[in-house]
């Protein structure tokens, strides 16, 4: 429901997954054309080009133009598949952009559940969605939580704060308590904390969206890691 009205509703979050979807066919066909499909030594001119046709005036010296340099498309397929390394990251980046589209589905599939809520139980329609604070929109759902039977004892904005930042809080506390072996110690710049993008990932989903993730719901932790004689078993699993 929060992550719905951040991202302002069902059809900026089916346009911005579409969006998404399509950037990364982008840069994938843009890396292959550039890669396979340009010839560099016309390009910047250490090949000559093609001579004009007789009697046609012309400069000793013409300007190369990028239409110049671009293979055609039989050469163009012919250097990609005469490279194994090229096909095998294509076919990884096709089998991504497949995964990615069927997690896209599933989730606009739950998108389309929570507009329903919305509308339904919130009384909120989607044109107004933007028009509404996350703290109007928490307060109606507390006041209708007893007619919807979200849970069996009273939620209080704490209990809904906590289930939103609920895995942010876990990863800051394991970044704090130095669980997380981020810190690097630099000549003459002391202990630094390194975390780029790619590691944040994959931390991510060890921790929390993996086969061994700590957490069994978005905001609920596994029995066995609440079990102090357990940390030495867990730890071995990760």
């Amino acid at each position: 429901i929060y992550r719905f009205h951040q991202r302002n509703g069902f059809a900026c979050i089916l346009l911005g997954d579409l969006c998404e979807l399509g950037q990364f066919l982008f840069v994938v066909a843009l890396s292959t054309f550039l890669l396979c499909c340009l010839d560099y030594d016309t390009l910047f001119a250490n090949r000559p080009l093609s001579p004009s046709p007789a009697g046609a005036p012309g400069p000793d010296h013409p300007k190369v133009t990028l239409p110049d340099a671009v293979l055609p498309p039989a050469q163009c397929a012919q250097r990609i598949q005469a490279q194994g390394w090229l096909l095998f990251l294509l076919a990884v980046a096709g089998a991504f952009w497949l995964w990615r589209l069927g997690k896209v589905l599933c989730d606009l599939l739950g998108y389309w559940e929570i507009r329903r809520f919305y509308t339904t139980a919130l009384h909120i329609p989607s044109a107004e969605l933007c028009s509404y604070s996350w703290q109007e929109v928490q307060a109606r759902l507390l006041r209708r939580q007893h007619q919807l039977c979200v849970q069996r004892r009273e939620l209080s904005e704490l209990d809904v704060h906590h289930r939103i930042l609920r895995r942010h809080n876990y990863a800051v506390a394991m970044v704090s308590q130095e669980l997380l072996p981020l810190r690097l110690r630099l000549p003459l710049l002391g202990p630094i904390v390194f975390l780029t993008r790619g590691l944040q990932y994959n931390l991510e989903l060890l921790l929390f969206h993996g086969p061994a993730s700590l957490f069994q719901s978005p905001w609920s932790l596994h029995p066995q890691c609440k079990r102090v004689g357990a940390r030495h078993l867990l730890a071995r699993r990760l």
